[in-house]
């Protein structure tokens, strides 16, 4: 070859630079494999409309008796996010609370997603439970009663509200929509009764009086509370049964070692839904232990009622008894 013969030159990279391409490389790769799989339940959340179970049934339109039963509810997730619920895990008090209302009525559910997943809220009829369709099913919620989508869920605290109103009695479940989070655990209940009649009118009083004992107990270890007495004990939760006119005297005094208030409501599981000015004290001021409250009034409406504790609580822990109106 010609001295005078012109070569190409030949260039090559150093060890540094191929080293420093490498760890570019690699952490584009750490970064966005992060944001994938971190977004999971968002990517896999979209099912194909082949793969949809039942659509929950559309009824039509009930006619609305004015009631509103609002209903907080909490997406909450075990620590290795295995399972699901609302309000608190399986075992702890408050978990996936079950709803009491009837035909008609307004059931406003307040929800947050106090969880780190994402989650989707909404009201569906499903099959009874244990058959196939109830374990393998995705179902479509009731119209205005969602709170965002499985393919466009709330975030981490993210909040929303929506509302169910049943047109038919029956047995009903909010669930978190996002596909598997109900198989693991994010289901309620809503049973919903008959229509009550619009037609019950106040009636006059009768001029008869009653009056009725009751005392705040608790467990030693606090999980059980009553009236009376504790479960299985004689005088446990005493139910009261009167006539719609009929003057009632309530005397309460705690004998605990808690706060407690008394009131009668129309929903045991809302301290809030309370009648006849019912009350003795207050959640806010609530009796101390050893303190005693009365309260007078008059039952004017017919209908099954309860009498509870009304601090936020106490009547799903067992301080609860019927309050029949004939």
């Amino acid at each position: 070859m010609s001295h005078t013969e012109h070569i190409e030159p030949i260039f090559r990279t150093s060890p540094e630079r191929t080293a420093k391409m490498m760890a570019i490389v690699l952490g584009i790769c750490v970064v966005g494999g992060t944001i994938f799989f971190g977004m999971w339940d968002y990517w896999t959340s979209v099912t194909p409309a082949a793969g949809r179970g039942p659509v929950s049934e559309v009824k039509a339109p009930a006619a609305v008796t004015g009631k509103e039963i609002p209903v907080s509810l909490a997406f909450v997730e075990s620590s290795d996010f295995r399972t699901l619920a609302f309000n608190a895990l399986p075992e702890e008090e408050g978990h996936n609370p079950e709803i009491q209302a009837n035909v008609g009525d307004k059931i406003v559910f307040n929800v947050v997603n106090n969880g780190k997943s994402f989650h989707a809220f909404g009201v569906v009829s499903i099959p009874e439970e244990g058959s196939a369709e109830f374990e393998h099913g995705t179902y479509t919620p009731f119209p205005g009663s969602e709170i965002r989508s499985p393919s466009n869920p709330l975030k981490p605290g993210e909040s929303g509200q929506s509302q169910f109103i049943p047109s038919e009695e029956g047995t009903y479940y909010y669930i978190c929509t996002v596909p598997g989070h109900r198989e693991q655990g994010m289901q309620g209940k809503i049973i919903v009764g008959p229509k009550q009649s619009s037609e019950t009118k106040a009636v006059q009083p009768t001029g008869v009086s009653h009056n009725f004992e009751l005392n705040f107990v608790e467990s030693s270890d606090f999980r059980t509370l009553a009236f009376n007495a504790l479960p299985e004990e004689e005088g446990h939760n005493p139910e009261i049964r009167i006539t719609a006119g009929d003057s009632v005297t309530i005397k309460a005094t705690n004998t605990g070692k808690s706060f407690h208030a008394f009131g009668v409501v129309t929903n045991p599981e809302d301290p809030n839904s309370l009648v006849w000015n019912s009350v003795i004290q207050s959640a806010t001021n609530p009796l101390k232990p050893g303190e005693s409250g009365e309260v007078t009034f008059t039952t004017d409406v017919p209908g099954t009622y309860y009498y509870i504790c009304t601090v936020p609580g106490h009547s799903i822990q067992g301080m609860q008894g019927k309050f029949i109106v004939e």
